[in-house]
């Protein structure tokens, strides 16, 4: 029998990142492709405890279906939690979904016609561009800095387009994040140009020294959507996400979500309000930004051992930048190299990456590279990057024999 592809399936494409973890599979192969919290991090007991009390308590409701807005007092802690963050959200904004990917793919459904033009940074989060390809939009990449989207391009850009995805703090997979006047600027430029914003914080809460500004959803509220997760702060296997939205379009969005999957599923939102209603993220998220701190030095000590410098130089140099929280560095290979290319060689000496043309719209750049440092252990990260410095120095050797 042959079935016939609607015409968005044809845009569909398989995940980079998850074809390259079949790889990394491999015994042997450090991995630091993988967008992958670590595990070490998990609050397995707790989350036992809070299992063991929603069966107990009322298990019944916890296993029946449920609102498809989310639980009440889920969405009550989200409301309070970013009222805190200097956000103006009433619970009856927050909607809770599968993931943040879900929120993702909620706005596409919603706000994105075959044709319609989106603004993305350069580069930007590889599954925001899964999520937004089915509905067929123009996908434009903005000019971008080392603290995000930039805000003349942004203006220049505006006039005509649907909304602009931006993800401001310890973006993936660039690590950086928008400073205070970069985020006036960038919500500026929105209000001026009417332009709506979806703002996605998956990585906000780990921060290593300095907790980042205020959101832009705090300065433009009327005109952002925001996108919040439980993953990067509890664990992904819960699939547990947000969006808070304008009124305006809440009801939309919810009319989506009841297409797409009815609700959450009610117990695992039950399981994790009875985890949070003690304050336990305040006890919990320090010990995750403590061990990722620990981590992303491990992985600029072991870049600046093996290619001798601060990770700035010329062409002829490996570039990197220094994050400030989240789970991601951004690299440059050295002229005349390819990340695509060096990646067999890597693996073959025993590590994995993500090459970054995967994460452009548009005008990859085939020298980036992104490195995962929160996964391996202190002492796989060293090895990982002397290895990574052995495939490069092998693609090198073999980029000049062939110039010759």
């Amino acid at each position: 029998m042959s079935f016939k592809l609607a015409q968005r399936a044809h845009h569909m494409n398989p995940s980079v990142i998850r074809e390259i973890l079949k790889v990394t599979e491999q015994p042997g192969v450090i991995s630091f492709a993988g967008g992958l919290p670590s595990p070490e991090t998990f609050p397995v007991q707790a989350m036992q405890d809070a299992c063991n009390r929603v069966l107990s308590q009322d298990g019944k409701s916890a296993l029946q279906y449920a609102a498809s807005e989310g639980h009440g007092p889920l969405r009550d802690w989200v409301a309070q939690e970013l009222k805190q963050q200097g956000m103006n959200v009433g619970a009856d904004q927050v909607l809770i979904t599968t993931g943040s990917q879900q929120g993702l793919d909620l706005v596409a459904k919603v706000l994105m016609d075959p044709g319609s033009r989106v603004l993305v940074e350069t580069p930007t989060y590889l599954g925001a561009l899964q999520a937004f390809t089915p509905m067929e939009p123009v996908v434009e990449g903005v000019a971008s800095d080392d603290e995000g989207i930039c805000p003349d391009a942004l203006r220049r850009q505006a006039p005509g387009a649907r909304l602009a995805y931006v993800l401001p703090n310890f973006q993936n997979p660039t690590g950086r994040t928008m400073s205070e006047a970069r985020r006036a600027a960038v919500a500026q430029v929105a209000m001026d140009t009417g332009l709506p914003l979806l703002e996605d914080n998956p990585y906000g809460d780990l921060w290593f020294d300095q907790a980042p500004p205020p959101s832009l959803a705090s300065r433009h509220p009327d005109g952002t959507l925001y996108l919040g997760s439980f993953s990067k702060v509890l664990a992904p296997g819960l699939r547990l996400g947000y969006v808070v939205a304008p009124r305006s379009i809440y009801a939309k969005l919810l009319q989506a979500k009841q297409a797409a999957d009815l609700h959450t599923p009610s117990f695992n939102q039950r399981v994790v309000i009875e985890v949070l209603k003690d304050g336990f993220l305040l006890r919990h998220v320090p010990t995750i930004r403590a061990r990722y701190q620990a981590q992303c030095q491990a992985m600029l000590g072991a870049l600046e051992k093996a290619f001798g410098h601060q990770g700035q130089g010329g062409d002829d140099s490996l570039l990197w930048n220094r994050p400030a929280g989240g789970m991601f560095l951004w690299t440059r290979l050295p002229s005349g190299l390819n990340a695509t290319d060096l990646l067999p060689l890597a693996v073959a000496q025993g590590v994995a990456f993500v090459p970054g043309s995967a994460f452009y719209a548009e005008n990859p750049d085939p020298r980036s590279m992104r490195l995962s440092f929160v996964t391996p252990s202190v002492p796989e990260i060293e090895r990982g990057v002397l290895a990574l410095a052995k495939a490069i120095a092998l693609a090198r050797t073999r980029s000049v024999a062939a110039l010759a």
